[in-house]
């Protein structure tokens, strides 16, 4: 007996297919534009100081490994809600706003998808931008969600079609839960106004619609506080909605997985109800919260010169990323591009939707050593004065030679 004679060899994730054939390319000036990690100008994933000093407060304590309760430990999660809502928010004043620690944004995803699922609704479908990030089609569908896209990028003025974006809100369903990007669209860049999301609050709330606002970039657009606005702006609304987080890139602690899920309910004992049906979802899918990850980002978050600290690298890494966009557009300038690439630097975040087509992607591995997706997003952060120059001449020959 075979069990898995039938089982097919699966696709090659998007992303992790570039970063295995950047892996397997030997040339010594290789350049990896497909990942989404923030590197140092010496092309280094950085250990933050105040990540670092939080370790060694840690460490001096000599905690024991023990396990933490299902929704995480009680600092991280009044420290996640602090960073969205404000430590002033009515919203916590009233006890309003279940959360739980989750293994990175992933992680908080799927267990609000779940939830929904499970306890809210179970014949709505879920939407996503087009374009988006690839994992949330995944995340929701393996959740049984029956996944539509809304339109979301104009390719002619690389921003946001935003006639196209709310016409398909407003024609979805009740109970379509809208997966929406609070700010550094991946992977566009492209981001919505302050008025543009008011729209979006009230469309939401005409034809009721379950907001689940997706922010992982926290602070790597203009700040931590103006970052975290449209939060406060939904917080603001009266809307019950759900909110993935994660500290992967802000804190560089990638392979720690730490994350979080808020959910903003009516009232107290509506939110202890909620989050008695989430730590059940948790239970029975890996039980526990790992500790290590979440004590950082606790201890750096309620240390007023740790959190100091941490909010001026991440200043620094977010300036670093904007001056990589200038000076791209520059260089292509000087390597005789004609088109507007000026759109580089109305972009936000770690990411850019470049233009370039999977043709022209596909020549920058080949002819330079150069690995970006097919879809032509680009990672800024892996940019530095080193690669610069290559990169800029390598783009302008496909461009000028298609």
């Amino acid at each position: 007996m075979n069990l898995f004679s039938k089982i097919q060899l699966a696709p090659k994730d998007a992303i992790f297919g570039v970063s295995e054939a950047y892996a397997a390319d030997t040339a010594p000036d290789k350049v990896n534009l497909g990942v989404g990690v923030y590197y140092t100008d010496e092309g280094k994933v950085p250990l933050l100081k105040a990540v670092y000093a939080a370790e060694q407060e840690l460490i001096a304590k000599k905690s024991p490994r023990a396990y933490v309760a299902a929704e995480g430990p009680n600092p991280y999660n009044t420290a996640v809600q602090n960073l969205l809502f404000g430590a002033d928010s009515p919203l916590l004043k009233e006890g309003r706003v279940a959360t739980v620690e989750c293994l990175g944004g992933t992680g908080a995803l799927r267990v609000g998808a779940d939830f929904i699922k499970t306890y809210v609704i179970d014949n709505a479908p879920a939407a996503i931008s087009n374009p988006t990030w690839d994992n949330h089609r995944g995340v929701f569908e393996s959740a049984h969600f029956e996944v539509i896209d809304y339109g979301y990028y104009d390719p002619k003025t690389r921003g946001v079609d935003f006639a196209l974006m709310t016409s398909a809100l407003e024609s979805f369903p009740k109970n379509t839960t809208v997966i929406l990007h609070t700010c550094c669209h991946n992977p566009t860049g492209a981001d919505l106004n302050e008025e543009q999301w008011k729209k979006i609050i009230s469309i939401c709330k005409t034809r009721e619609l379950i907001p689940f606002l997706d922010i992982a970039y926290q602070g790597f657009a203009d700040g931590i506080e103006e970052d975290g606005k449209v939060v406060r702006l939904f917080a603001e609304s009266g809307l019950l909605f759900f909110v993935a987080s994660s500290f992967s890139k802000s804190f560089s602690l990638y392979g720690e997985r730490v994350g979080g899920l808020c959910v903003v309910t009516q009232s107290k004992d509506e939110a202890n109800r909620v989050l008695s049906q989430l730590k059940r979802i948790i239970r029975t899918n890996y039980s526990n919260p790992p500790t290590h990850g979440a004590a950082i980002v606790a201890t750096v978050l309620n240390s007023p010169q740790l959190r100091k600290m941490w909010e001026e690298e991440l200043a620094e890494m977010r300036n670093r990323i904007k001056s990589m966009r200038h000076a791209l557009k520059e260089k292509l300038i000087e390597a005789g591009v004609k088109q507007d690439f000026s759109f580089i630097e109305n972009q936000r975040g770690m990411f850019s939707y470049s233009g370039l087509s999977a043709e022209q992607v596909e020549r920058l591995a080949k002819e330079d050593h150069i690995y970006a997706i097919a879809t032509g997003r680009i990672c800024m952060a892996a940019l530095n004065t080193k690669n610069l120059d290559k990169v800029a001449k390598a783009i302008a020959k496909v461009i000028v030679s298609k």
